[in-house]
């Protein structure tokens, strides 16, 4: 097995235009259900639960929920295209075999298809976050500063789920995944409640989860409140999306090359 670092070259970016003018042909429902879906959520949870939390850390509950709920949306819009979608390509469509015989490499392919996973996650945050400032949940232009983290935090997702991925012997196989690490960060990464109130075990393990450290970034851009340590909170995500894509790059060589 190849255990070598990735190449890095611009070689990605044709992988990434591919799966762009793809995406361009179903962009209409696409975008339907970005505005659609976090709409929903916005207005069942944050009105309607949120008449019977009230305030959550000195803010509405809708605007606690917002910015949760765009760093839920990045996390399971990478996953997605790099679960289900990559692995079309890879195993179904043969995509990745046709690019092989042209001057690219599978570290070109991967990173073509983490970078093409975050645009994906950035492409679902801007309806969020379009209408959260129509409901009121954004505070102020800083919000926009939302964008970049949002990335980040698709390219730790994505080159995680690229890692599944090359593992995966059938579609079947995701569901361990969603099931085992995907819906646990959902619910115990800050996205609906404060960590304060859970117990002290659980708040040392979300402390280890980049979905955590997302939310705590994007919580204060879009409600104005102090930012603390957001170094160290972006840092986390970046380090296991470094670690994951080096990972998903060495079982992709395996596994394509065999």
């Amino acid at each position: 097995m190849n255990f070598s670092l990735p190449v890095i070259s611009l070689r990605w970016l044709p992988v990434w235009r591919r799966n762009l003018r793809v995406w361009r042909k179903l962009s209409g429902p696409a975008l339907i259900g970005n505005f659609g879906e976090p709409l929903l959520y916005l207005l069942a949870l944050g009105y309607g639960l949120g008449g019977f939390v009230g305030e959550v850390k000195g803010l509405p509950y809708i605007v606690f929920l917002a910015s949760g709920i765009i760093c839920a949306s990045a996390m399971n819009t990478a996953t997605f295209e790099g679960l289900y979608s990559a692995y079309t390509r890879m195993a179904v469509q043969n995509t990745w075999g046709g690019m092989l015989a042209a001057p690219l490499d599978i570290d070109d392919i991967v990173l073509g298809e983490v970078v093409w996973t975050a645009t994906k996650s950035l492409i679902s945050a801007i309806p969020i976050l379009i209408v959260a400032a129509a409901l009121g949940a954004v505070q102020g232009w800083g919000a926009l500063w939302v964008l970049p983290v949002v990335f980040v935090t698709g390219l730790c997702f994505g080159a995680m789920a690229l890692v599944v991925t090359a593992l995966a012997k059938s579609y079947d196989f995701f569901i361990y995944y969603f099931t085992l690490v995907i819906t646990p960060l959902f619910l115990v990464s800050g996205v609906f409640f404060p960590l304060e109130g859970v117990p002290q075990a659980v708040q040392i393990g979300a402390q280890l989860l980049p979905l955590s450290h997302a939310v705590e970034i994007v919580r204060p851009l879009m409600t104005g409140q102090p930012l603390h340590d957001p170094v160290f909170h972006l840092l986390v995500p970046l380090l296991y999306a470094g670690a994951a894509f080096w990972l998903a790059t060495v079982l992709l060589r395996r596994r394509l090359m065999s």
